[in-house]
């Protein structure tokens, strides 16, 4: 084992923020939020669960009219979804 020189903490964060994997769970652990920025605060309202796992988001929505209109619009969502998290992690989006 080779020790170096102690570092500050300040030094180490740029480099650690670069890292892919870091990057993509900041991400995944901002997705509720970014999801009430792209659909607004009315359908916010009714959400009721935003869950993600291995590449798939699941929202519940408490409404059936309104389930079916982001239904018809998923891949539109997901993409916004996309945009706005900065990190394209989402593949699927389930509306439930």
């Amino acid at each position: 084992m080779q020790y170096t020189k102690p570092k500050r903490v300040g030094e180490l964060l740029p480099g650690l923020f670069r890292d892919p994997v870091i990057v993509a769970k900041i991400a995944e652990a901002s997705l509720p939020e970014v999801w009430v920025k792209v659909v607004g605060d009315v359908v916010a309202r009714y959400t009721t669960d935003v869950s993600f796992r291995r590449g798939i988001m699941t929202v519940c929505i408490s409404t059936s009219a309104l389930r079916h209109q982001l239904f018809m619009q998923r891949s539109a969502l997901r993409d916004k979804v996309n945009a706005a998290s900065r990190v394209a992690i989402v593949r699927e989006l389930i509306i439930k």
